[in-house]
C-alpha cells in the first residue's frame, strides 16, 4: 500500500469579473454548466456552498461509479475558496485533496490561483492525470463565465 504526495499550481486569466468567476463555484445553476464531464451526466448531485458546507456527485464513468466528496473550510466571497474532497471510484479511494481558489481583480477581468495538495493512494490514480483533468475543468470554466 503505498501513497503518492504531489502539489500543483494552475494560474488561468479570465476575461470576467471575480464575481462572475465566483458565482461559477459558487451556484449550483452555474457549476452544472461546467463542472463534470458532459458525457457522463452525474446520477446525483448536492451542492451546499458554505463554509463546513459539503458537494457531493455521483455517477457512472467507463461503466464504474464515480464520486467527488467534498467539504468547503473558507469562503470569502468573490476572493477565495478552499476546500477539501476525496475521489472514489469503482469502490476504490483514488485521493484525498485540499484546494485553495485565490481571486485577484486585474486590469482586463480575474487572475485566478488554483494551489492543489494531493495525496493518491495504491497507484489508482496519479498526480499528472489529476493536473490535466483540473486544467479541463478551467477551460469550461471560462467558457461559462466569459460570455
Amino acid at each position: 500500500m503505498t501513497v503518492t504526495h504531489s502539489s500543483f499550481v494552475i494560474e488561468r486569466e479570465f476575461a470576467a469579473a471575480p464575481a462572475r468567476v465566483f458565482a461559477g463555484y459558487a451556484t449550483k445553476e452555474q457549476k452544472a454548466k461546467w463542472f463534470g464531464d458532459p458525457a457522463f451526466p452525474p446520477s446525483s448531485w448536492e451542492l451546499d456552498f458554505r463554509e463546513g458546507g459539503r458537494e457531493v456527485e455521483t455517477g457512472e464513468f467507463h461503466g464504474k461509479i464515480s464520486t467527488f466528496d467534498a467539504v468547503y473550510h473558507d469562503i470569502v466571497d468573490n476572493e477565495r475558496i478552499v476546500f477539501s474532497y476525496t475521489m472514489h471510484y469503482g469502490g476504490e479511494k483514488l485521493s484525498a485533496s485540499l484546494q485553495s481558489i485565490e481571486l485577484i481583480p486585474t486590469a482586463t477581468g480575474t487572475r485566478l490561483v488554483l494551489t492543489e495538495h494531493g495525496a493518491y493512494f495504491d497507484g489508482n490514480d496519479n498526480p499528472g492525470a489529476r493536473e490535466e483533468g483540473t486544467r479541463g475543468l478551467l477551460e469550461a470554466l471560462a467558457t461559462v463565465v466569459e460570455i
